[in-house]
């Protein structure tokens, strides 16, 4: 599903850090950095097939000095 983020995410959190991502690895390989974290939050997307604005549940890595990367829905509200 491709996306397009309207405005901040809101009441973002980390569920999941460290050795507690599945992910970890690749994420080093790919990326880089050090102090990754699984985060999720909630926000406006846009689809890009329809143009239709939604509410969704976001989930993404999160690593200082990377940013955020795999930005993803989860849930469309």
């Amino acid at each position: 599903m491709e996306f397009e983020l309207i405005g901040d995410i809101v009441g973002a959190e980390t569920f999941a850090e460290g050795r507690g991502i599945r992910e970890l690895a690749r994420l080093i390989k790919t990326y880089g950095g050090r102090n990754w974290r699984k985060r999720k939050g909630f926000g406006v997307i846009r689809l890009i097939s329809t143009g239709e604005a939604r509410h969704a549940e976001l989930h993404w890595y999160e690593c200082h000095g990377v940013g955020k990367v795999e930005l993803k829905v989860k849930k469309c509200l």
